[in-house]
């Protein structure tokens, strides 16, 4: 008996997450969260290394494999390949090599941890973009909870110490881009799959880095350029096996964290969805802590706490509403 109300149990909260888009949509940002934080720290953990336009290359590259060859046979194979709306793939395509260059071009100059929680400025853009671009209505509680998570990151960057440098101004800049491609990402959501959107996104970064690359991939620029340069303008390096490893990783993690966010933002509203990617700010904290010995004080702890308690909250409210309506067939079925 105790072991029919524990499946019951998990039937009625499977089927309230797949009749929930806006549910859905929260766990793919946060596996998306997860995916890119990895990402993040592999790419810092190279940075003393190689060129960003060089790691960038290599990422789509190997992330445009794993996604034609394992998700794209997922959601329908190549023919989901053809698109209407080239110019929307497109433009979301520029936003993101822009975002990762203005991001991680502030890594090598900036703790990791701050870096992350500059750029997390992204989730209220992206609630005020919804407002204006897609008539989204937010109500007292999601505001709550966005400002919430904000006040973390600010109790986080310490803005009355020294901590915040002009070069903080690099993620802040990311955030602007990466909020505008959600715009764009959920305009999209009814006729292209996040395989279709993960697809053009690759191709697109890999034909700006191989530009940049030609550009400046010989280092004839590196030595009269600023510090926040260097990170871009570097020669080519030929990568040993170790880092070959891990720039293997970085493909997957590439993959999959744009096909979650992709399919986050497509079948949710981003004002719903944009607080969950404060995870990758939690994650941020730990990675520093324990990779690169960047211990938070008793301010960064408490920001933490009030992001996560903006995001958790949101979560279980959307969890209450829909509680009502989720359909009892599989529930009553099972039984």
């Amino acid at each position: 008996m105790k072991s029919i109300k524990l499946k019951v149990t998990y039937l009625y909260y499977i089927s309230l997450i797949k009749d929930n888009h806006n549910l859905l949509g929260i766990l793919c940002v946060i596996l998306a969260g997860a995916f890119f934080s990895c990402n993040d720290v592999a790419i810092k953990w190279l940075s003393n290394d190689y060129p960003l336009h060089q790691l960038i290359l290599f990422r789509s590259l190997l992330g445009l494999i794993f996604t034609v060859s394992l998700l794209v046979p997922l959601q329908g194979g190549l023919k989901i390949l053809k698109t209407n709306v080239l110019s929307y793939h497109l433009t979301r395509g520029f936003l993101v090599f822009f975002a990762n260059l203005l991001f991680f071009m502030s890594l090598p100059l900036m703790n990791y941890a701050e870096a992350t929680a500059v750029f997390f400025i992204a989730p209220v853009i992206i609630t005020l973009l919804s407002i204006i671009f897609l008539n989204e209505k937010i109500g007292p509680h999601r505001w709550a909870a966005i400002v919430l998570g904000f006040i973390g990151v600010i109790i986080i960057l310490k803005p009355t110490s020294n901590s915040i440098q002009i070069v903080a101004i690099l993620p802040a800049m990311a955030a602007v881009c990466y909020a505008t491609l959600h715009i764009f990402t959920r305009k999209m959501g009814a006729t292209e799959k996040a395989s279709t959107m993960a697809v053009y996104i690759q191709i697109t970064l890999i034909l700006m880095s191989s530009l940049l690359g030609i550009l400046v991939g010989d280092g004839r620029f590196e030595a009269e350029s600023p510090e926040a340069l260097k990170f871009l303008l570097r020669p080519w390096v030929t990568p040993s096996f170790n880092d070959g490893v891990v720039i293997l990783c970085l493909g997957v993690f590439s993959a999959f964290g744009g096909f979650f966010i992709s399919q986050g933002y497509r079948i949710s509203q981003p004002s719903r969805a944009a607080p969950f990617e404060y995870v990758s700010l939690i994650l941020s904290v730990i990675w520093g802590i324990f990779l690169f010995n960047e211990f938070p004080d008793l301010l960064a702890y408490s920001g933490i706490v009030l992001i996560a308690s903006g995001g958790i909250y949101i979560f279980i409210r959307e969890s209450y509403k829909t509680a009502p309506n989720v359909s009892k067939r599989s529930i009553t079925n099972y039984k």
